[in-house]
């Protein structure tokens, strides 16, 4: 993923809910554009591992409990009948999958006893950087989660669950959710770590030559950043709630862990905040340059008109036709022989002294 200067980072949290004012709680209604579900399966213990992709959510049912843990993610929302019946396999509330359908909640955690609803926002790459609701279900033994369309940043996880890699294989659904939430954590950090970059080279270039749209640039970059900071800044509160939260599906073992994901969405936090200074720094010294730059023409024209004014005085004088034959005081030196080189020498000689004036006062160098 790169950022490029002067492309919008679109994020989606605008309010886009499907039902009308007083509707019943819990329906649940998808947005006709949204794209089918796509249902993935990845049923793993210790010793063994099965990955699926199914449409048969009868079978599903089957398969869930067959093994420790069950991760059944979810990519599309445009079928309430799948989101209805995976809410009636895993015993969901009804308020949580009205959640689910209306993707533009905060960052949240939320406690059903029998399973825990948890929401973040998740980075996506494309054209345009985007973000996406993801929800996210804990249960004793599996993970449920929902994404708005295909195309994700938790595929470092899936890798890890086929290679077998680290301790997820042998810890429990907890484990499994804590990688998926520090996944969606540690997505945010390249983008940030780019938009550093775009921002030093934001820097040499207001340094060296500052263009008309660098400030544009700039002011597009720190709206860029405040969109971000509204979809992490709840996401820290979410993983606190969790630390805090005494519910017996988060083993102990799994909140040391959750602490190492806490810090992190500080460190993104600290970073938003630091660019968005360095957006507020960079657009005060644009400014700054620009105005030393027109201090500089400025002055390169005023000591250009303060040279020309004694010139065009005396040229002035010397170009009033007065006649020398009705007053020997009508300018008796138009009649000398040398009167047009004693002329352009007196101009030099003044011109001369101010710019040696100029220049022993310090007005040639730069401010």
């Amino acid at each position: 993923m790169n950022v490029r200067l002067g492309r919008r980072m679109r994020v989606n949290l605008r309010l886009r809910r499907r039902t009308p004012p007083g509707t019943t709680p819990g329906t649940v209604k998808t947005d006709p554009e949204a794209d089918r579900p796509v249902i993935r399966v990845i049923s793993f213990g210790p010793d063994d591992l099965e990955e699926t992709e199914t449409e048969d959510l009868d079978s599903l049912a089957k398969l869930v409990g067959q093994r420790p843990v069950t991760w059944v993610d979810v990519q599309g929302l445009g079928d309430a009948k799948t989101i209805k019946r995976l809410g009636e396999i895993f015993h969901l509330h009804s308020l949580a999958l009205e959640d689910v359908v209306n993707t533009h909640q905060r960052a949240k955690v939320e406690d059903y006893e029998e399973h825990l609803f948890i929401v973040v926002r998740m980075l996506t790459a494309g054209e345009q950087f985007d973000t996406e609701q993801m929800s996210l279900f804990l249960g004793p033994n599996f993970v449920l989660t929902f994404q708005e369309r295909p195309g994700d940043c938790l595929d470092p996880v899936r890798r890890r669950l086929r290679q077998r890699k680290g301790r997820i294989r042998q810890l429990g659904a907890d484990y499994l959710a804590y990688a998926l939430l520090d996944a969606v954590v540690d997505a945010y950090f390249p983008v940030l770590e780019q938009y550093g970059e775009a921002l030093d080279a934001l820097d040499q270039q207001i340094s060296t030559r500052p263009a008309p749209d660098t400030v544009v640039q700039v002011h597009q970059m720190r709206n860029d950043l405040l969109l971000l900071r509204r979809a992490v800044w709840p996401f820290r509160d979410d993983i606190g709630e969790l630390l805090r939260d005494s519910s017996p599906l988060i083993s102990e073992e799994t909140r040391v862990y959750l602490r190492d994901c806490y810090d992190h969405t500080l460190q993104i936090i600290d970073l938003v905040e630091t660019c968005r200074e360095m957006c507020s720094d960079l657009r005060d010294y644009y400014l700054s340059a620009v105005n030393n730059r027109m201090s500089e023409v400025m002055k390169v024209l005023t000591i250009m008109a303060t040279i020309f004014i004694p010139l065009s005085f005396i040229a002035g004088v010397y170009g009033m036709n007065f006649d020398t034959a009705i007053s020997a005081w009508n300018m008796p030196e138009l009649r000398w022989a040398l009167g047009y080189p004693l002329a352009l020498g007196m101009m030099a000689i003044v011109a001369g002294g101010q710019l040696w004036y100029f220049w022993r006062r310090g007005w040639f160098g730069r401010s």
